[in-house]
């Protein structure tokens, strides 16, 4: 039996976060993930780093500046995956007064400190490009700034850090029962492999929309009464992916009557992103892994709210890719699912064997989670040892061996280090396709290197399996980034599926072989999220 100080169950942006942050202080942790990394609600995100503008009205004002704080944390962390993006808010005088937008980010501005990221400014919408997309009667708005980031390819990023620190790495491995003594915990581990049982001196439950559940059917003491003392609200946010509906690089936040905001983001270069909604769903409806997809209604929603901003309306033939997750938010016993709060708590208990549980949680502050975790889990376990995430890049994310370190230094622009190391990468692999070399930085970073290999001309990476993905990227993301199907691959590691035919999406299930064909098919039955139109 292999004993360790801290299991993580949860393979998604918290439980990886918080694996990461224990390894890296010397702690011998498992971390096990039941499906593949970022399977749901990590992967199903708007794909921002941002504070939350509409928080404020809600008096989020902690919440907000804890996000804030983080923004320029994680954007020099890892530029390949994060970058800047500026928001265009046409104003609508029927939704919100222009002194209260003003006054909210001017609060937005200053709550934390910047150091790179541009304030917010007016725009005269009839005499700037960005208005060019929108209906005349939007005539100014308002311009901010924060981050967008490959939710998915954060979590990866998280894992092979945890694992690169000395972390044990287990996805497909649900944990299907856990036993607590005086001691630590016993785990049984459905592996691919077989049964696995582990001793633990802590358990950190992790588990996102599922952690109550968790709580209530697999962790049991020794006399048997649950541990679950709190209960989520399971908030389901979709999105729908459109032809690209306008030609510039800032992203849209657009005000609805009912008083919520959907935004529409430039994607994967030829689309728009629209999204989100705020639909509860029962916790039943996530018994097992359920597949959790996005409604008609919601469609219908996304598609109206976004024809009263844009020129071109958005109708539901013009939808080419739908995703949705469900977020695990505190009930706090607010009425309306969008004002519930999207902060976290992270609760102990220390009779017997050490348990901390995650609550709520989002991507923005996914980092400062992970350190108060890690900081909670060392003092149970009687040694408090020092943070040391703050500052600290992601894997890639250190461009200096490529850029040299003052290219790379922690006072240039994160967005200028990336561009230096696309420049970089086309010197040192000429033969790579323009579009080629900055998917690949923006995957890897400087970790690039190890996709490449020795490669010295194109046919060096093997056979081109689908446009663009070649051999040598899919046993690297089969051997160090646990991508084990098609799925994995077109839809989670990347979205090359959008630019992929059925046929080359086969071609990437026939590489991977009957395993991968079945790998794929089963995450589309067990509760993949996504799903084509």
């Amino acid at each position: 039996m292999d004993h360790f100080d801290v299991l993580v169950v949860g393979g998604g942006i918290n439980g990886t976060g918080v694996a990461r942050d224990l390894a890296g202080r010397g702690w011998r942790v498992l971390l096990a993930e039941a499906q593949d990394f970022a399977s749901h609600t990590s992967s199903a995100s708007t794909k921002l780093i941002h504070g939350g503008l509409r928080y404020l009205e809600y008096y989020e004002f902690s919440l907000v500046r804890k996000a804030l704080q983080e923004r320029e944390v994680l954007l020099k962390s890892a530029p390949h995956i994060m970058r800047q993006l500026r928001f265009v808010m046409p104003h609508d005088a029927a939704m919100r007064p222009a002194w209260m937008i003003r006054m909210g980010l001017f609060l937005y501005d200053h709550l934390a400190k910047r150091e790179w990221l541009p304030g917010s400014t007016g725009i005269n919408l009839r005499r700037s490009k960005y208005g060019a997309a929108l209906k005349t009667r939007y005539r100014r708005g308002f311009a901010y700034s924060d981050g967008w980031v490959d939710d998915a390819r954060l979590v990866i990023h998280c894992a092979i850090d945890a694992r690169e620190r000395g972390a044990e790495v287990l996805s497909r491995s649900p944990v299907t029962q856990v036993q607590r003594d005086a001691e630590g915990w016993t785990a049984r581990i459905a592996t691919p492999l077989g049964e696995r049982v582990v001793r633990a001196r802590a358990l950190v439950n992790a588990a996102g929309p599922w952690a109550e559940q968790f709580l209530r059917q697999v962790a049991r003491p020794a006399g048997h009464e649950t541990l679950a003392t709190q209960s989520l609200r399971l908030v389901k946010g979709s999105h729908i992916v459109v032809k690209r509906r306008f030609d510039h690089d800032h992203a849209y936040i657009f005000q609805n009557p009912d008083k919520r905001i959907i935004f529409a983001i430039p994607y994967e270069r030829d689309f728009t992103l629209i999204g989100t909604t705020d639909v509860e769903v029962p916790a039943a409806a996530l018994s097992g892994l359920a597949k959790v997809c996005i409604g008609a209604d919601e469609i219908d929603y996304l598609c109206e709210q976004a024809s009263r901003y844009f020129t071109q309306p958005v109708q539901r033939e013009d939808v080419v890719w739908t995703y949705a997750g469900v977020r695990p938010l505190l009930d706090d016993a607010t009425g309306n699912a969008s004002a519930v709060t999207r902060d976290y708590a992270l609760e102990t208990h220390a009779d017997g064997a050490p348990l901390l549980t995650v609550w709520g949680g989002k991507i923005t502050t996914f980092r400062k989670l992970a350190e108060d975790a890690a900081d909670l889990v060392s003092r149970m376990l009687g040694e408090s040892r020092p943070a040391w995430t703050l500052g600290a890049h992601l894997p890639g994310g250190d461009f200096s061996d490529w850029i040299g370190a003052a290219q790379a230094g922690p006072g240039i622009n994160p967005q200028r280090q990336f561009e230096a190391l696309v420049e970089r990468l086309r010197l040192q692999h000429a033969y790579l396709p323009a579009t080629l070399a900055r998917r690949l930085a923006h995957a890897y970073g400087a970790r690039v290197a190890k996709v490449l290999g020795a490669a010295r001309q194109l046919s060096d990476l093997g056979a081109e399996v689908a446009p663009g993905l070649f051999e040598a990227e899919l046993r690297y993301l089969r051997d160090e980034e646990w991508a084990c199907s098609a799925h994995d691959v077109l839809w989670r590691r990347s979205k090359l599926g959008l630019h992929c035919s059925p046929a080359q999406q086969a071609a990437v299930a026939e590489w991977f072989g009957p395993y991968g064909e079945a790998g794929a098919a089963a995450g589309e039955a067990s509760g993949c999220p996504f799903s084509t139109t």
